[in-house]
């Protein structure tokens, strides 16, 4: 074990300078198939059209992107947002699309407004009378973002399944799934590839209703595939990684990361070593998908490819604490940055060793203080709690605190960033902010 120093830097800028001791990270050898993330391409890759945007990891290409704001400054529109939900904005074109749940979860919806100016477009009910799932306290019946290929929106709703809709809102398809029995509710995101949608939903089930990860034709919602998972619990949204020759589904969640065939859902290996609640989406760089897991769990950095059991052979680096429950982790030139949402501490890692860069605290400690996952622009980082602060990180290897921002709203979604503008989803509202 070695002794480093922690510089904690409280938001009032303080420097307290304390000594604490953090095991180094577990470094191992192992297979050398690079991972790449499969971005978004054509013109999808112009908007937000999924959850973190076109890399699927929070990764935003430098452009006018203002750095400050707050509840007066730089609001170009503001419109309210029926309903509760943490589902995050997306966009295709001039329209944005978010969904809702209302009559406490008995009723959901997607909603669609115009970008230019907030106007709402439409609203389109599920239609389903599946019951009301039950959910934490800081989760909703509507957390799952869409996804959209600019010709459907598809959506996630639980137990009240999966849904398709034109950009008129008209209903193209409707899966009902079958129910779940998660002990938080339901929140992970569909991911579309292909001609497909993969969502995973562990839960506790029969062997016929139990947790599984599947394949949805994305043009009728058909059931592809549907491979059963033995999870209980688990909260994530699945990536799609190119490795080498071929391509991988990778759901991280309780307990372990398995890598799954896309066209035919078979399971190609598995890395041990989670903990027992993930949330956080992997994050792909320097060739290594990075899995943490909740409540300052571990954080494994791994190699893809391999068969079966590759713990022993393809597991790069191990940090044993300090990782997020609900951030995912975004990475900016090697570094991989963490935000501990039981004590408000970011964590910057090296990617390649996971050596621990440097700790800082962003505002004042709060269990479950932060939902939204982080965006990396313009060389800086921005995290936003749940009080609606972001915190402006200046991109490197030394703790530097640029400023904080305000929404003045409760904000458990994260933003979405296209042409110059953000865009938020508060506990009460929608927001442009240019």
């Amino acid at each position: 074990m070695r002794i480093r120093p922690i510089v904690l830097v409280p938001a009032t800028g303080l420097a307290l300078l304390v000594a604490a001791a953090l095991p180094a990270p577990i470094l191992r050898a192992g297979a050398n198939v690079a991972a790449t993330m499969i971005e978004v391409e054509g013109e999808g890759a112009k908007y937000w059209t999924r959850w973190r945007g076109p890399s699927g990891q929070g990764l935003v290409k430098d452009g006018k992107y203002t750095d400050k704001w707050s509840p007066t400054q730089g609001v170009k529109w503001k419109v309210p947002v029926p309903g509760r939900g943490h589902s995050s904005p997306i966009v295709w074109g001039d329209h944005l699309f978010i969904t809702t749940a209302r009559e406490d979860g008995a009723r959901v919806s997607m909603l669609a407004f115009r970008r230019s100016d907030g106007k709402p477009l439409w609203e389109r009910v599920v239609p389903t009378k599946a019951g009301i799932e039950h959910v934490y306290q800081k989760n909703s019946h509507a957390s799952a973002t869409a996804v959209t290929d600019g010709t459907l929106v598809y959506a996630s709703f639980g137990t009240h399944g999966l849904m398709a809709v034109d950009f008129n809102g008209r209903i193209a398809w409707h899966n009902p799934v079958g129910r779940l029995a998660n002990t938080h509710g339901s929140a992970g995101s569909p991911v579309l590839y292909k001609d497909r949608i993969f969502l995973y939903q562990d839960h506790k089930g029969t062997e016929a209703t139990g947790a599984y990860v599947g394949a949805f034709d994305k043009k009728t919602g058909k059931q592809i595939w549907k491979t059963n998972r033995v999870e209980t619990v688990g909260w994530g949204t699945p990536v799609v990684i190119r490795a080498g020759d071929r391509d991988e589904l990778i759901v991280s969640s309780q307990r372990k990361v398995y890598g799954y065939d896309p066209q035919t859902g078979k399971e190609l290996w598995t890395v041990s070593g989670l903990g027992f609640e993930v949330i956080p989406t992997p994050v792909v760089a320097e060739g290594l998908i990075l899995c943490s897991s909740g409540r300052q769990g571990p954080t494994i950095a791994i190699r893809p490819g391999g068969s079966g059991d590759v713990t022993a052979t393809h597991v790069a680096w191990t940090s044993p604490k300090g990782s997020p429950f609900i951030p995912s982790g975004v990475v900016v030139d090697g570094v991989l940055y963490l935000v501990n949402d039981i004590q408000s501490i970011v964590t910057a890692h090296d990617v390649k060793t996971g050596q621990v860069i440097y700790q800082g605290r962003l505002g004042d400690a709060k269990r479950e203080g932060f939902s939204a996952s982080p965006i990396a622009l313009n060389r800086k980082v921005f995290f936003t709690n749940d009080d609606g602060e972001t915190f402006v990180l200046q991109a490197g290897r030394e703790f530097k605190l640029l400023h904080v921002n305000t929404l003045g709203e409760q904000t458990l979604a994260s933003p979405a960033l296209v042409d110059g503008r953000w865009y938020f989803r508060t506990a009460a509202s929608l927001l442009a902010i240019e």
